[in-house]
C-alpha cells in the first residue's frame, strides 16, 4: 500500500534535484570568455559601454563602422542596468539577466505543461527538455537578444493557453497586456517579428472560433488590431525618444531588417533551395536546435504529422506556433536557426506531453550520442594535459563528473524504466561537463596574472580578431585596458606586428615556446581557444585529426622595442571594426 506514494516522493526528489541542476549548470562558467555563444555579443557589448560611458540611454553610441542602431536599446539598457552603468564591467553582470529570463521561459513550460497534462511530472520533463536543448544553453545565456525575446514572444501565447477560456474571450485587459508583452519583444530584437506572432495570434483566435471566419472577424479581429498596436505604439518609443530618428530608419529599418530580403550576389530562389541559408537547412533548424535531444524531437515531429487528426486543441494550438515561426522566418533572404528560437518552448511542451508516446530507441540514441561526446571531452582533456606536460589542467572532480555522467548513461540505456526520467539530466551533466572541459582556459593558466593586467591598464593593446568587435572581449581579459583588434588573417610575421604595434597580442601553435621577435618582451602569456577556424582549417582539423594545431594556441602579451614603432604608422581602418 506505501510502495506507490513512497516512489512517487522519490521521483519528485529526483525531479527537484534535477531541476536545481540544471539551474546550476546555467550559471556555471557564465563569466567564461570560452562559453558557448554567439560572435553578436561582442558588439552588443561595445554598444552596451560606450552608450554606459555617454552618461544618456539615447542615443545609442558606437564606434563600429554601420553598426550603431543594430538592434533596439532594450538589451542595452539592460546591461547599463545589470553593470551599474559600466561601474561593474564584468561578463558575469551583463550575462545573468539573460539566464533569468530563460529560466524564466521554463518555469512558464514548466507550468503549461502541469496545467495540460494535470500531471507534474510532465511539467518537469518539459521544463528539463528546453534547458537540455543545445541552442538554449548557447545562446539563453550570453548577453544577447535571444533570451529576452523568446520569454516575451512566448508569454502572450502561454497565457492565452493557460489561462483559456478566460482569456480568449477577454475583450480589452487581455489583449492590451498581450500587446505590451510583445512590444517590449519588440523592443529587444525587431518591429518585424510582429508579423509571425501576428499572424500565430490570428490564427489562434480563428481556431478558437472554430475556423468561422466571420464569428473571428465579429469578435476577436478587434483583438488581435489592439494587441498590435499596443505593441506598435511601445516600439514606436524609440523614434519618439531618440534625437535622430532618422538614423534609426536607415541603419535599423533599411540596413538591418529590409536588408534581410537582399539574396546577395545570388538569386532570390536560388538561396531558398540551396546552401546553408536554404529553407532545407531552417527546417533542419527545427530539430537541430535541440542538440542531443533532436532524435526524440525528430520522433515528435514524426509523431505530430501521425497523430494530426487525433491531436488535442493544445496540440494543434503550439504546432500552429511552430509552423508560423518557420513558415514567416522562410521568407526572407537570410535564414538562421536562431530566428525559430523562439518556437522552442512550445516544441519542450510538445515533447513533454508526447514523452510516453516517443519511441524509446529516440531517447537511447540520444543518450549513445551523449556518450560519445564525453568520450571525446575526455580524450581531449588527456591530450591538453599531456601536450602542457606537467601543468594540472583538471581536478579530480571534473574526473569524476565525466565518469557520472557516462554511467549514468550507460544505466538509462540498459533500464527501460529509467530511460525517459534520466536522458535530459544526462544532456544537462554533458552541458555542464563541456563547460567544465573549458574552465582551465578562464583559470590561472588561460589569464594574464594581476601583475601584467596592470602593465597593460590604461594603455592601447592591440589584439588578434577574426570578428567584428572581437577585440572588446580582451576588455574583460585585460581590465582597464585599450583593446583595438587587428586582422590576424593577414600573415604578418611577428617582426612585423612589432613593427606596427608598441603593445599587442599573438596566438601561436602549443608547440611553439616564443615568438620569433627580436628584443621584443613578453610581459605574459595564457592558454586559449581559437574560434572561426578558415574552411582550409576546418579541413585539416577533421580530416587529418590536426584539433591541436588549430584549437588550441598559446598568446602571448608583448611590449615591442622603441625603436620598431617608428617604421609603419598604424593603419587607421585594419582592424575588426
Amino acid at each position: 500500500m506505501t510502495a506507490q506514494p513512497t516512489e512517487s516522493r522519490l521521483r519528485l526528489a529526483w525531479y527537484i534535484f534535477a531541476t536545481l541542476l540544471a539551474v546550476f549548470t546555467y550559471f556555471y562558467g557564465l563569466d567564461s570568455d570560452h562559453i558557448p555563444k554567439n560572435g553578436d555579443e561582442y558588439p552588443y557589448e561595445h554598444i552596451t559601454r560606450l552608450t554606459a560611458d555617454s552618461g544618456k540611454l539615447l542615443p545609442l553610441q558606437s564606434q563600429l563602422i554601420g553598426q550603431r542602431n543594430t538592434k533596439p536599446p532594450l538589451l542595452f539598457w539592460q546591461g547599463i542596468a545589470s553593470t551599474n552603468w559600466g561601474q561593474d564591467w564584468t561578463l558575469w553582470h551583463l550575462r545573468y539577466p539573460s539566464v533569468i529570463y530563460t529560466l524564466l521561459t521554463g518555469l512558464m513550460v514548466f507550468l503549461l505543461g502541469w496545467k495540460l497534462s494535470r500531471q507534474l511530472e510532465t511539467g518537469f520533463l518539459g521544463l528539463l527538455a528546453f534547458l537540455a536543448f543545445f541552442n538554449t544553453y548557447r545562446y539563453g545565456r550570453p548577453f544577447l537578444t535571444n533570451p529576452p525575446e523568446v520569454f516575451w514572444l512566448f508569454l502572450p501565447f502561454f497565457a492565452l493557453l493557460y489561462w483559456r477560456p478566460a482569456s480568449f474571450e477577454s475583450r480589452f485587459i487581455a489583449p492590451v497586456l498581450l500587446g505590451i508583452s510583445i512590444g517590449l519583444g519588440l523592443l529587444y530584437k525587431s518591429f518585424a517579428l510582429l508579423m509571425p506572432v501576428g499572424l500565430a495570434l490570428s490564427l489562434w483566435y480563428l481556431h478558437y472560433r472554430d475556423y468561422r471566419l466571420m464569428a473571428f472577424l465579429a469578435k476577436d479581429a478587434v483583438k488581435v488590431t489592439v494587441t498590435s498596436v499596443v505593441a506598435l505604439a511601445m516600439f514606436g518609443l524609440w523614434f519618439a525618444l531618440d534625437p535622430d530618428p532618422l538614423a534609426i530608419w536607415k541603419e535599423f529599418v533599411v540596413g538591418e531588417n529590409i536588408g534581410k530580403f537582399d539574396p546577395q550576389n545570388t538569386s532570390y530562389l536560388g538561396k531558398l533551395l540551396w546552401g546553408t541559408s536554404s529553407v532545407w537547412s531552417l527546417a533542419l533548424a527545427l530539430i537541430s536546435n535541440a542538440g542531443l535531444l533532436a532524435f526524440p524531437v525528430a520522433a515528435l515531429f514524426y509523431l505530430g504529422f501521425k497523430r494530426r487528426h487525433q491531436m488535442e486543441d493544445w496540440e494543434k494550438l503550439l504546432w500552429l506556433w511552430v509552423i508560423t515561426l518557420f513558415v514567416v522566418f522562410a521568407l526572407p533572404s537570410q535564414r538562421s536557426s536562431r530566428y525559430l528560437l523562439a518556437s522552442m518552448p512550445a516544441i519542450a511542451v510538445l515533447c513533454a506531453l508526447n514523452w510516453h508516446r516517443i519511441s524509446r530507441k529516440a531517447f537511447v540514441v540520444s543518450l549513445a550520442v551523449a556518450l560519445g561526446v564525453i568520450a571525446v571531452l575526455a580524450f581531449f582533456s588527456v591530450r591538453l594535459q599531456h601536450e602542457l606536460g606537467n601543468a594540472r589542467l583538471y581536478p579530480l572532480a571534473y574526473w569524476l563528473l565525466l565518469a557520472g555522467t557516462g554511467a549514468l548513461a550507460l544505466l538509462a540505456m540498459f533500464r527501460p524504466e529509467l530511460t525517459r526520467p534520466v536522458v535530459s539530466v544526462v544532456v544537462i551533466l554533458v552541458l555542464l561537463s563541456l563547460a567544465a572541459f573549458m574552465r582551465p582556459f578562464d583559470g590561472p593558466l588561460g589569464t594574464y596574472d594581476a601583475t601584467v593586467q596592470q602593465q597593460a591598464r590604461g594603455k592601447d593593446v592591440w589584439t588578434p580578431c577574426n570578428f567584428r568587435a572581437k577585440d572588446e572581449g580582451y576588455r574583460f581579459i585585460l581590465p582597464g585596458s585599450k583593446a583595438h583588434g587587428y586582422r590576424d588573417d593577414h600573415g604578418l610575421t611577428d617582426a612585423q606586428l612589432a613593427e606596427r604595434y608598441p603593445l599587442f597580442a599573438i596566438q601561436m601553435p602549443l608547440q611553439k615556446t616564443a615568438p620569433a621577435c627580436t628584443d621584443c618582451k613578453i610581459l605574459g602569456q595564457r592558454l586559449d581557444m581559437r574560434s572561426r577556424q578558415s574552411t582550409a582549417e576546418m579541413k585539416e582539423m577533421f580530416l587529418h585529426g590536426k584539433v591541436f594545431e588549430h584549437l588550441f594556441v598559446k598568446e602571448f602579451l608583448i611590449e615591442a622595442p622603441e625603436t620598431s614603432q617608428k617604421i609603419a604608422p598604424i593603419p587607421a581602418n585594419e582592424g575588426c571594426r
